[in-house]
C-alpha cells in the first residue's frame, strides 16, 4: 500500500489523483477536515467521476510531529511518498520550519526503517540545491552553503539529510528538488499568486529570475522514479529557467490582461521590506517580504535538468507554455472564488 504526506497539498492532490487514476488506493494524511475540499477540487479538473476516484483514498488524519498518528499511518506501508511540508519565508518562522520539516521528517524515517518500507520518495526544492558556480547552471553536486540560504531552505536541507539516513539504513530513497512549481487549485498562496497577480493586472514585476516546472511534470517524475530501480538519488526537476517578467507576461497573455510594465527594482524592494517589518512589528501581521527574500530575488540561477533523463530515459517535461495555458483557463472558470 502507497502512504503520501500532505496529501491537501499542491503536488500531495496531483499525486493522489495520478496514483488512483492508475488504479492504486492509496493512503493520505490531512490536518484539517476543511484541507480536504482543496483535493476534491483538483480532481474535479480531471474527471466527472472525481467523487468514487476521491473515495478510493484512505484519508488519515494525522500530523508529522504525531507520533502515535504516524505510527497507525504506516500500518499496511510498503511505499511512501513525502510530501508534507511547511513553506514559509517568514523569519519568525525559523523554528516552526525546523521543527515541521526536520523533526517531521526525522519521524517519518524512523518509521520507514522500524516498518521496512521497499522505497521513499521525498518533495524537496531547488532551495535546497547549492549555489551556482561562476555561469554554469546548478546541478544536484553544487555544495551546500547554509550561510546564503533562508530558514526554509535550511529546513529542506536537513530534512534531506534525513531522507539519506533513511537510505543508509536500508530504505531505497529517491529526492525531487522541484524549481517554483505552477499548478492549479492553490490560487492565493505560493505560485498560485503569480496567476492572481496576472488576472488584478500588477503593473509590476519581479526582477531576475529562476526555475520553473509544472506540477504534472513533477508528479510524474516522482512515479516513475518509485517505480523503478533507481535509489539513493537526488533530481533538479526544473522545466525552463525564467525570468519573472516572462512568466508574467505569458500568464497576462493567457489570461487575456494587460501585461505588467514596471520592475521592481532591488533598491525598491529594500526599502519594502523594511516597510513591510515595520508593519509586521506594529501590528503583528505576517511578513510578507523579508531581507533575505530580497538577497535571493537579486540574483538570478539557472537550473540544469539533465540528470533525470539519464536515468528514467522516457521522462519529458512537458511543454511548459501549453501547461499554463491549461492552469489559466480553469482560473478562469474560477473568477468568483
Amino acid at each position: 500500500m502507497i502512504l503520501v504526506t500532505g496529501g491537501t497539498g499542491l503536488v500531495g492532490s496531483h499525486l493522489l489523483w495520478n496514483l488512483v487514476q492508475a488504479g492504486h488506493k492509496p493512503r493520505a494524511t490531512y490536518r484539517t477536515k476543511k484541507k480536504l475540499a482543496s483535493t476534491k477540487k483538483v480532481f474535479s479538473y480531471y474527471d466527472n467521476t472525481n467523487e468514487a476516484l476521491f473515495n478510493a483514498i484512505e484519508w488519515v488524519q494525522c500530523d508529522l510531529l504525531d507520533i502515535t498518528a504516524l505510527e497507525k499511518a504506516f500500518e499496511g506501508i510498503s511505499f511512501v511518498y513525502h510530501a508534507a511540508a511547511l513553506i514559509s519565508f517568514e523569519p519568525k518562522d525559523y523554528q516552526k520550519l525546523l521543527k515541521v520539516n526536520v523533526e517531521g521528517t526525522y519521524n517519518l524515517v524512523n518509521l520507514c526503517i522500524a516498518h521496512n518500507i521497499k522505497k521513499l520518495c521525498y518533495v524537496s526544492s531547488i532551495a535546497a540545491i547549492g549555489d551556482s558556480i561562476g555561469d554554469k547552471p546548478v546541478k544536484e553536486s553544487n555544495e551546500w552553503n547554509e550561510n546564503s540560504t533562508s530558514g526554509y531552505a535550511v529546513s529542506k536541507h536537513a530534512a534531506e539529510m534525513e531522507v539519506w539516513r533513511a537510505s543508509q539504513e536500508g530504505i531505497p530513497s529517491v529526492i525531487v528538488n522541484p524549481g517554483v512549481i505552477l499548478g492549479p487549485g492553490f490560487w492565493k498562496s505560493g505560485s498560485g499568486l503569480f496567476f492572481y497577480a496576472a488576472w488584478k493586472e500588477s503593473k509590476y514585476y519581479l526582477p531576475n529570475g529562476t526555475g520553473f516546472v509544472s506540477v504534472n511534470d513533477v508528479v510524474s517524475a516522482m512515479v516513475k522514479l518509485m517505480e523503478s530501480k533507481v535509489k539513493n538519488e537526488r533530481f533538479i526537476l526544473v522545466n525552463q529557467n525564467w525570468s519573472y517578467f516572462k512568466l508574467n507576461v505569458l500568464l497576462a497573455k493567457q489570461l487575456n490582461k494587460k501585461t505588467p510594465k514596471k520592475e521592481l527594482k532591488i533598491w525598491m524592494l529594500n526599502i519594502l521590506w523594511r516597510m513591510d517589518w515595520i508593519k509586521s512589528f506594529v501590528t503583528g501581521s505576517r511578513r510578507k517580504l523579508s531581507k533575505h527574500a530580497v538577497k535571493i530575488l537579486g540574483q538570478t540561477q539557472f537550473y540544469d535538468n539533465s540528470k533525470i533523463n539519464e536515468f528514467i530515459t522516457d521522462y519529458k517535461f512537458e511543454e511548459l507554455q501549453k501547461a499554463t495555458a491549461h492552469h489559466c483557463s480553469l482560473f478562469l472558470k474560477e473568477q468568483d472564488f
